[in-house]
């Protein structure tokens, strides 16, 4: 990675230019550059914020910065966690969210950590890139679309001023975003806010807390207490009618409340302290043209459920794969489009689950808040009994096996998931160690040897032009068989692929390079309709797959960028 270096000759164009260097701006930069794509990062301040922000990822988000190369970084930057614990004012258990060493994604389901830590290590592996440039102490203060690129204009302390250009710009540049401003994007707002101190502190010497991650839903003061990552601890309070701002946002009163639970100066350091103004808002629009939005940007919610950065970061995969498809010629421009149709409907969940969850721990009215204590003690401090059912967390209408009005059919548009696996004769580990990363196109192999299905030259060229691997998914038991050709044959160590396949009823299952269920099919017959509506949704520009196996799926199914 080149770090406020020479820019380039003025008739250069980038492939892809990030404004912001945050771990959405980060992530995006270490998945393109694995792709072997021209990055530029413009990023405002000259050094990265020092001090702890965000506090919790879950097992799929673990999975993405794993896809990005920061795995072995994980044991330094985060400490998995194994429950989220609410009371009320009174002590006693309302909610109790209770999180597996290993999720569906094949990562712990709840990973506390610490931001500037996760931020140096995806920094660190940018920097591993000879194709990633940085520039920090720099600003853009111009955007202007062209016909093949966007003119960049941007200052800063070692470009002074300078035009850059690139195939595409995305804004991830956080909550006052400079590109939002300038795409004109609306936004719908919940009118959520809610005024919180948060107080990030590092004690001298490390105490066991139970639970080690706490909310008490205290309509005299609602507090949050959680793990901070490694050696830290974070406290949350809010703001409540009789506090003036000025005062409740002093280190005197962080002081004041930390005490509370035994936190002084004399055995903690108050490593940051800041009011902040929960929100809960997304954009309407999120691609204009060459520019697109990513992470806060998009959108803003509040933090009880977790997903504030988790959400940026699922964008930054979602954008990944598709721009990097459009920028080899393998996709038309349209499947950009899918990115905001996919991502809106499924950050949308986020933000209203979020608030729904803050409604729980924000309530301060007496009768209010003895209802919801009634509700959630009755309900046995279970969260799928006491709260109302969420809608799944489900990808919008995109590059995904839809019916007629273009709804993705399920399992389509939810995570896939990940076991061990080992291939024959080789080492045992996560499906993604093994087959590595991009297009996973799974096969029950307890029904049909994967050779048989794929070994037709249309078709592998096809999936070649994907870099897909097909794996021939078999039980841990059965007879190793060496792996031929781009088939690949691991068994089922957990049984969890195979277990999924068959919950589907698929024989053949496609995942996305961002661990989505693109669809599947239940038997051999689906198979060459099943690849041709991939090809369509991709509006995929090779002439791998036979014409009229196309124009069948064609008639099917939607292209990519007309859902609504």
């Amino acid at each position: 990675m080149h770090t406020n270096g020479t820019p380039a000759a003025k008739t250069a164009v980038h492939d892809v230019l990030i404004v912001g260097f945050g771990p959405v701006g980060q992530t995006l930069a270490v998945l393109l550059a694995q792709k072997g794509h021209d990055v530029v990062v413009v990023e405002r301040w000259t050094e990265p914020y020092p001090k702890p922000r965000a506090v919790v990822f879950d097992d799929e988000v673990a999975r993405i910065f794993a896809s990005a190369g920061i795995a072995d970084r994980f044991a330094d930057v985060s400490e998995p966690s194994s429950a989220y614990e609410w009371r009320n004012g009174d002590g006693e258990t309302l909610l109790r969210f209770d999180y597996g060493e290993r999720g569906p994604s094949g990562w712990p389901e709840s990973n506390m950590f610490t931001q500037p830590k996760l931020e140096r290590a995806l920094q660190e592996r940018a920097e591993s890139f000879p194709n990633v440039t940085v520039y920090r102490g720099t600003e853009a203060v111009q955007l202007i679309q062209r016909g093949d690129h966007v003119e960049v204009t941007v200052h800063g302390v070692t470009l002074k001023q300078k035009r850059l250009r690139a195939a595409y710009v995305v804004g991830c540049d956080g909550a006052n975003s400079f590109v939002r401003q300038r795409m004109n994007a609306t936004t719908t707002d919940l009118g959520f806010f809610y005024d919180w101190l948060i107080c990030d502190v590092i004690e001298h010497s490390q105490r066991r807390w139970f639970p080690e991650n706490i909310q008490i839903c205290d309509p005299r003061r609602p507090t949050t207490m959680v793990s901070g990552g490694p050696g830290r601890r974070r406290w949350e309070f809010m703001r409540m009618p009789g506090d003036q701002r000025d005062e409740f946002d002093s280190d005197d009163n962080a002081w004041r409340l930390l005490a509370g639970w035994g936190v002084t100066p004399d055995n903690a350091t108050l490593e940051k302290r800041a009011l902040y103004t929960f929100q809960a808002r997304w954009v309407d629009g999120w691609r204009d043209g060459r520019l697109l939005l990513a992470g806060d940007a998009a959108h803003l919610m509040p933090p009880f459920a977790g997903q504030g950065m988790c959400s940026g970061v699922r964008d930054a995969a979602n954008l990944a794969w598709k721009l990097d498809l459009v920028l080899r010629g393998l996709a038309g421009e349209d499947l950009l489009t899918t990115y905001g149709t996919e991502r809106s409907a499924h950050v949308r969940h986020a933000v209203h689950m979020s608030v729904e969850l803050g409604k729980v721990i924000c309530a301060t009215d007496p009768e209010v808040v003895a209802e919801r204590d009634r509700t959630l003690i009755a309900a046995g401090a279970r969260p799928e009994v006491g709260l109302p059912p969420p809608p799944p967390a489900v990808l919008g209408p995109g590059a995904l096996q839809s019916g007629g009005d273009g709804t993705p059919l399920a399992p389509a548009g939810r995570v896939a998931v990940q076991g061990r696996v080992r291939e024959a004769g080789g080492a045992a580990g996560l499906l993604d160690e093994v087959a590595g990363f991009g297009f996973h196109v799974l096969v029950d192999g307890t029904r049909v040897d994967a050779r048989e299905l794929f070994f037709v030259d249309d078709v592998s060229a096809f999936l070649g032009d994907l870099d897909a691997r097909v794996l021939r998914v078999i039980p841990d038991g059965a007879p190793v068989e060496e792996s031929g050709g781009s088939v690949l044959t691991v068994k089922d160590l957990d049984g969890v692929l195979l277990s999924h396949l068959r919950a589907c009823g698929h024989l053949v299952q496609i995942i996305r390079p961002d661990f989505y269920v693109f669809g599947g099919v239940p038997d051999q017959a689906g198979l060459p309709g099943l690849l041709a509506e991939l090809a369509v949704a991709l509006g995929h520009r090779s002439a791998a797959l036979p014409t009229e196996v196309v124009q069948g799926a064609s008639s099917r199914c939607r292209p990519a960028g007309t859902a609504d």
